[in-house]
């Protein structure tokens, strides 16, 4: 089945869209490059939530992205996967993304994305689900490389080549979460640019920025600070590696004022200029 791209995203940085800063959005349009929303939270057939994405969908690109498909389980996900195919109907995005986890069992839906074991059968589970997903949708997908803070023993593969594999079976796209490589880097004690040299360039169709805290030894990606420096750093060696690409900041605790979102995208687009001009 042919379907189209998984990202028409321009390729500038974009900013997380979160309920504070709904109605100051609308009130001043401040220069934003994209927008990104949980789908989940719009799912509802009607209301004042869903008028709102429609009109900032009229005014700036749109991406969904999702936090509850659970593409690593074998619960059935036709009701969740209809609201979301009736969203995408609707607000036509131009990007649709998911994560590379679990989050479901037995009916019973948990409030977290869990890491999946990097292994032929879970490989096998997710690409299936896939490619359901991307024939009911009938467009390709963005899958989103999660924060881990423990390690399968029944792992067979490093996490960098399950998700290449991944995109490689499935024809989708890879978000790839630059914070969330650092965090897994640091917890698990790999490098994190042996991670970015193993991702096909071609697959990524989009980055994500975010910020994470200490915890003892150990990090957590808790999407509640500014993008840290190493997570700069790492990410001005990813624009190296893959080229310029959509780039995302996503801050969802804590939230600051917009102002404060809008001042770190206009951090990654200084990056992003730069590695254009490079390119060029």
């Amino acid at each position: 089945m042919h379907r189209p791209l998984p990202s028409a995203l321009p390729c500038c940085a974009g900013i997380g869209l979160r309920a504070p800063h709904h109605a100051e959005l609308l009130e001043r349009r401040p220069t934003a490059g994209w927008l990104e929303v949980h789908s989940e939270n719009f799912f509802a057939c009607g209301g004042a939530a869903l008028r709102f994405l429609e009109t900032v969908r009229a005014h700036y690109p749109l991406s969904l992205h999702g936090v509850g498909l659970s593409l690593g389980s074998g619960d059935d996900a036709g009701r969740h996967l209809a609201k979301l195919k009736a969203l995408v109907e609707r607000v036509d995005p131009v990007a649709v993304s998911e994560h590379l986890c679990w989050s479901s069992v037995d009916g019973r839906h948990l409030n977290d994305l869990l890491p999946l074991p990097c292994s032929e059968a879970a490989l096998d589970l997710v690409c299936a689900r896939l490619d359901a997903v991307q024939n009911t949708l009938r467009r390709t997908i963005l899958v989103e490389n999660v924060a881990s803070y423990v390690e399968f023993a029944d792992s067979t593969m490093p996490e960098w080549e399950f998700i290449s594999e991944v995109a490689r079976r499935s024809g989708c796209g890879i978000l790839l979460d630059v914070n969330n490589v650092y965090v897994s880097a640091c917890n698990h004690a790999f490098a994190a640019r042996r991670y970015l040299d193993a991702i096909p360039a071609a697959a990524v169709g989009e980055i994500h920025l975010a910020g994470y805290e200490h915890c003892d030894d150990f990090l957590i990606d808790t999407h509640g600070r500014p993008v840290q420096p190493p997570v700069w750093q790492l990410y001005e060696a990813a624009l190296a590696r893959f080229g310029p690409r959509p780039t995302l900041i996503e801050w969802d605790t804590d939230i600051p004022p917009l102002a404060v979102l809008l001042a770190e995208a206009a951090r990654a687009n200084a990056c992003l200029g730069a590695c254009h001009a490079r390119v060029v």
